[in-house]
């Protein structure tokens, strides 16, 4: 197959981590609907007892919530949450979710599912190109459902003002706006050097972090990838 320009296209799954994996599940199968798709073990953490669920959002996205069983870190109002959706937290966090439903009917019917589990909600409220309700969920989440109303146009959705306080010069947002295509080198693009500091790096003890950059590709594929599922799983059980 022949790739013209590589870059996502969309979510594959968010994760977040939780202290409760079933109410996460509850919260987002009986009051937003989403079905749950997998739960396992995650064996690749050493000795901590880790596990992962998958809520499905459509064919291709999920919402996933990591668990660490007898480990939970409280989150920290306007630091690892933000108290709103109005409010600030610590740079790096996630600030909301914003889940996405086709049309303005469904988003009011979502309004009402919601409204049904005893949850309040509030808008829709209108911002132009979308129209968005606003809710919480476990955990301190902050948890909005828009739909696109209209199609986002650079030319009218910039901010000149906005721009220029985030420091991005006018070539910058030329560049920005309509990204250079890249189309890959077949998969041949060698690890940039590992004492390079100058970009962003995975949070791992500098050891372990040498040893797991420092490997050949091919060889870290086949030493941590996990492809089974679980054998304790309801297929196997029914048998």
């Amino acid at each position: 197959m022949s790739i013209k320009n590589v870059k996502p296209n969309g979510l594959h799954h968010l994760a977040i981590t939780t202290s409760s994996t079933h109410a996460q599940i509850k919260f987002f199968v009986e009051v937003l609907g989403c079905e749950l798709e997998a739960l396992y073990w995650m064996h690749n953490h050493g000795d901590t007892r880790v596990f992962h669920s998958f809520l499905r959002l459509n064919e291709t996205a999920w919402v996933s919530f990591v668990e660490y069983v007898g480990l939970s870190i409280a989150p920290i109002d306007g630091v690892t949450h933000a108290i709103s959706s109005m409010h600030p937290s610590a740079v790096g966090t996630m600030h909301h979710l914003a889940l996405n439903v086709d049309t303005l009917d469904e988003l009011l019917a979502m309004r009402d599912r919601i409204r049904t589990h005893g949850v309040h909600v509030c808008g829709p409220l209108h911002h132009g190109f979308c129209s968005s309700i606003y809710f919480a969920g476990p955990e301190g989440l902050n948890l909005e459902i828009s739909t696109t109303t209209m199609p986002l146009d650079p030319d009218i959705w910039i901010d000149l003002e906005v721009s220029e306080l985030a420091g991005i010069s006018s070539e910058q947002l030329a560049r920005y706006i309509s990204p250079a295509h890249y189309a890959g080198a077949h998969g041949r693009v060698k690890q940039p050097p590992v004492d390079d500091m100058t970009h962003p790096r995975l949070k791992l003890p500098e050891d372990q972090y040498r040893e797991i950059m420092g490997m050949d590709d091919e060889e870290l594929s086949r030493t941590m990838s996990e492809c089974e599922p679980p054998l304790n799983n309801i297929k196997n059980r029914s048998h």
